[in-house]
């Protein structure tokens, strides 16, 4: 959308209220389908063209719009939003367990496998993926030897790397970062990186070999391969 297009955009839905159908609104760029513009001056409302009809329309409580994430309704968290010069209210509505209505949270004040997501008020606990943790300065999992000391990578893993590995073994073809099996575990390795263990899931459609040490079809291990 031109700079034109969004000073009409601007002056049609000034005295308008968000998710309002527009009357004498300018044409949508697009007569066909969904597409979602940032709105000039506000970061929590965005213009929405269904099939060619206008609505304004405005994020809930803890989303806002760059036209990137789709968390809710074309918005994304608040947190992952680069607003610019628009603005937003980011008055937050709580609920218990959440601070926004839309939000992701740490479950405990201690280093933890799951975490917080909060949608219209209601606080869900969410895994992280086996062998990670929250990690609350990127709002996402990660690995625990990144949040030492808070997070212990031998708790959370189930492993102690060995300080040395015999270069006789097929762990040593890996080094600096040896693999090792996780017993009884099909899909999964444990990889030591810098002294820390890291398991490690191998892709869809493969299992791991423990023989070799890595990810391979399932018709290459046998005992893998129901």
């Amino acid at each position: 959308m031109n700079s034109a297009t969004f000073v009409i955009f601007a002056a049609t839905v000034a005295f308008a209220h968000a998710g309002i159908l527009l009357e004498h609104a300018p044409q949508c760029p697009e007569q066909h389908g969904v597409q979602a513009y940032a709105h000039p001056e506000l970061c929590d409302q965005f213009f929405l063209c269904t099939n060619g009809t206008l609505t304004v329309e405005t994020c809930e409580n803890g989303l806002l719009f760059d036209g990137k994430g789709a968390v809710h309704n074309h918005c994304n968290y608040n947190w992952a939003v680069d607003c610019g010069e628009r603005k937003a209210d980011l008055t937050p509505i709580s609920t218990p367990g959440c601070e926004y209505q839309f939000g992701i949270y740490p479950d405990s004040a201690e280093c933890s496998t799951s975490y917080i997501k909060c949608a219209f008020g209601i606080p869900e606990q969410e895994p992280c993926t086996p062998g990670l943790v929250y990690d609350e300065r990127t709002h996402g999992c990660n690995w625990p030897d990144l949040l030492q000391p808070f997070c212990n990578p031998e708790a959370v893993v189930g492993f102690k790397c060995p300080t040395k590995v015999p270069s006789n073994t097929q762990a040593a073809k890996f080094w600096p970062f040896p693999r090792f099996p996780v017993p009884g575990d099909c899909h999964r390795l444990i990889t030591c990186v810098e002294g820390h263990p890291r398991l490690i899931t191998c892709e869809e459609g493969k299992v791991f070999d423990d023989q070799n040490l890595t990810c391979e079809d399932p018709e290459l291990v046998p005992h893998c391969g129901h």
